[in-house]
């Protein structure tokens, strides 16, 4: 059976004929190894089922743009105008504004048995790490909850400085934004009832209603890969977990680092399959803002060295496991000029 006629078995979650998916079943022993292989270990986003079309369309952007986790600027702890208009805010306006989720369970969410319901998370360590940094102060912030679907908006047109929350880094948001060097590596895994036959990012995906954040990577590789069938958008990456409690929806696919906190959130669903991507957070600001961009480099230089490590301890150890080698960044490299 050529490629022509795989591709066509997989094309659509809706709308294919019953023997386009026998042909994808019993292609499935052959499909499932390379769609199964771990991240990182050459399985990039250009593949999986998307069709040798998309395949090689992504492959272009990807090296039109050089491997997006590096497009950043080299570190510098000099302040500039971006940070000195930060200074520059009097009183109690005297914070940086950060884009973050209160949703995100262990990444950032507000935690009901604090005074206050407190955002915390991994992502919040970080946002606190940087106010100290800039401002001397680790409370010197002014906490935003952004929407998935409008972190790219929420940076481009000023609403926040910088958006801390599970953002990663791609050449399509690099047209809009800028990113500091990664924090974190992870890679895009479906989440699904314990008891369901859904296997991974698979054939048994084939008529299933799947759920992906407005906005997000999954939802831009769902999309890519299965451009007709039951894609369901939400704002919020949240929403989908709700969406498969309630029987809405067959799966959610999303970052495997926040479809394990959610795992822990609900004791029925589970991981399905492994990661089919490899992808990295960064820090999102204004493209023209390079002293802030730089500064913040400079930061993760040394929040790596001290710091990194006893935040996936307290926040990530429990659902990622103890082991942080995998999520670990990769060490930076700066090939942006100016």
């Amino acid at each position: 059976m050529n490629a022509r006629r795989v591709r066509a078995a997989l094309r659509g979650w809706g709308g294919v004929g019953a023997l386009a998916v026998l042909c994808a079943l019993a292609l499935a022993a052959v499909l499932l190894l390379p769609l199964s292989r771990p991240f990182g270990g050459g399985q990039g986003v250009g593949q999986g089922v998307g069709g040798q079309g998309v395949a090689t369309a992504r492959q272009a952007r990807a090296k039109a743009c050089d491997a997006p986790e590096k497009q950043t600027l080299s570190p510098s702890g000099a302040d500039g105008r971006t940070i000195d208009a930060i200074k520059a805010r009097k009183g109690d306006d005297r914070k940086i504004i950060v884009g973050v989720d209160q949703n995100s369970y262990r990444w950032g969410y507000r935690n009901p048995n604090t005074r206050g319901a407190e955002l915390e998370g991994f992502d919040i360590d970080l946002v606190h790490r940087i106010a100290q940094d800039i401002l001397g102060k680790p409370d010197a912030v002014q906490f935003k909850a952004i929407p998935t679907s409008q972190r790219t908006e929420a940076v481009r047109t000023g609403r926040v400085d910088m958006v801390v929350r599970t953002m990663t880094i791609t050449c399509d948001r690099l047209a809009d934004v800028a990113f500091s060097a990664p924090y974190f590596k992870t890679g895009q895994q479906v989440l699904a009832p314990k008891s369901s036959p859904i296997t991974g990012y698979d054939v048994t995906l084939a008529h299933r209603r799947v759920c992906a954040a407005a906005g997000s990577t999954a939802y831009t590789q769902l999309a890519a890969d299965k451009k007709a069938g039951k894609l369901v958008a939400v704002p919020n990456q949240l929403d989908c977990l709700v969406r498969l409690q309630l029987g809405e929806v067959d799966a959610v696919v999303t970052d495997a680092a926040l479809a394990a906190s959610q795992a822990a959130q609900d004791p029925t669903v589970e991981l399905k399959g492994a990661p089919f991507t490899t992808d990295y957070y960064g820090v999102a600001m204004k493209k023209d803002a390079t002293d802030l961009i730089r500064r913040v480099n400079q930061i993760l230089v040394q929040y790596r060295a001290s710091g990194w490590q006893a935040s996936y301890d307290k926040w990530l150890s429990a659902t990622l496991g103890t082991d942080s080698g995998p999520s670990k960044p990769p060490a930076p490299d700066y090939l942006r000029k100016n």
